[in-house]
């Protein structure tokens, strides 16, 4: 088991204690195969962007090797348009599930990278990983649509599916931010890529008419601001005006506004959102709600219904851990995680609309 002494960084008044944490990283750990893959869950599949979730919960545990391992099963697997498929079986790069490329999913590499970087300070991790994210976002901005929306994914035969999901293009944004943040780092300035984030955030701020209508999911509620396009404000507006639709108190939040199932993964990454606009009391308590999720082994159920009292589906995700240590980590002030996703720290991208509309 991880050491607490490695995880005191992740206690948490309330939510968990070093021993705790401890013991979730060494969940997430046990899934990770040899060569540094994470699968949902052992038997299961793996998708990148849950993979990388998982990696930075390891590296915001001090887990700097594992991580390292997990995005250079990443950088050893890219396809070669730069992307990767949504899914394989149990992490097995021979066995693809879903030959989809998900632009959100390809994009995420840049947010993992980043933070990695910043927990270690490994210059040359930087510099052998820049290739997969420099064709990464060049995969992703390929479909990029007029109105600066992203086109959810190329299908297996190569077509572009040029609608835009609100969320997938939120999670977009903050990694192409991410990106930019590289290729300074590296002294590579990406003219186009930070026009590619001023267009998409103007998107997402002004134009939902460009995404689908997924209004029934809490992730389309929360993600602009998580995802660093919504700010201030209008950020807390946002959250407001849908609180009482997808927050059950003592619970957790919704996954969808219809359905009486809470999800450890959404409520964590809800408690992101409110720790980067400043509601670090309303996060905390969040995470509080959700313990009811906690396995005996430190691993989260990935939800609960509620009005049938039942864990569903009675599956332990290495995503969910994740989410929910890096909630913690960023309330507990982890240089790198809230450097991520405070936001502040990450260039802008260039602004292409006037501040009154």
């Amino acid at each position: 088991m991880t050491s607490p002494g490695r995880t005191e960084r992740l206690a948490l008044t309330g939510v968990l204690t070093a021993e705790e944490a401890a013991a979730t990283v060494a969940g997430i750990a046990a899934v990770q195969r040899a060569d540094g893959a994470i699968p949902w869950f052992r038997g299961h599949h793996l998708d990148p962007w849950d993979h990388i979730e998982a990696a930075m919960a390891l590296d915001a545990a001090g887990e700097h090797a594992r991580a390292e391992a997990a995005y250079e099963w990443l950088a050893a697997h890219r396809l070669p348009d730069g992307s990767w498929y949504a899914a394989y079986a149990d992490g097995d790069a021979e066995q693809p599930t879903d030959r989809g490329r998900e632009t959100n999913f390809v994009a995420y590499i840049a947010v993992g990278v980043w933070h990695h970087h910043l927990s270690t300070g490994d210059d040359a991790f930087l510099e052998r990983m820049w290739p997969a994210v420099r064709d990464a976002v060049e995969f992703v901005l390929a479909l990029q649509q007029p109105g600066g929306q992203i086109g959810w994914k190329r299908e297996p035969d190569g077509a572009a599916l040029t609608d835009a999901l609100l969320t997938g293009s939120s999670s977009i944004h903050q990694a192409l931010r991410c990106a930019l943040a590289i290729a300074e780092r590296r002294g590579e300035p990406q003219p186009d890529w930070e026009l590619a984030a001023g267009q998409l955030g103007h998107a997402i701020r002004r134009h939902p008419e460009r995404f689908l209508d997924k209004d029934r999911f809490s992730m389309d509620w929360y993600y602009p601001v998580l995802g660093g396009a919504v700010t201030g404000a209008a950020a807390k507006e946002r959250i407001e005006a849908d609180w009482d639709r997808f927050v059950v108190p003592g619970l957790g939040v919704r996954c969808v506004s219809d359905r009486p199932w809470v999800t450890g993964g959404e409520s964590a990454e809800l408690a992101l959102a409110l720790w980067a606009m400043g509601e670090r009391e309303r996060a905390h308590e969040i995470l509080r709600s959700i313990q009811h999720l906690r396995a005996p082994d430190g691993m989260y159920y990935t939800g609960y219904v509620f009005e049938d009292d039942a864990i569903w589906p009675a599956e332990l995700t290495a995503w969910t851990a994740g989410s929910l240590l890096l909630a913690v980590a960023a309330l507990g002030g982890d240089e790198a995680t809230t450097a991520v996703f405070g936001g502040s720290e990450l260039p802008a991208g260039l602004r292409v609309e006037p501040d009154c509309c």
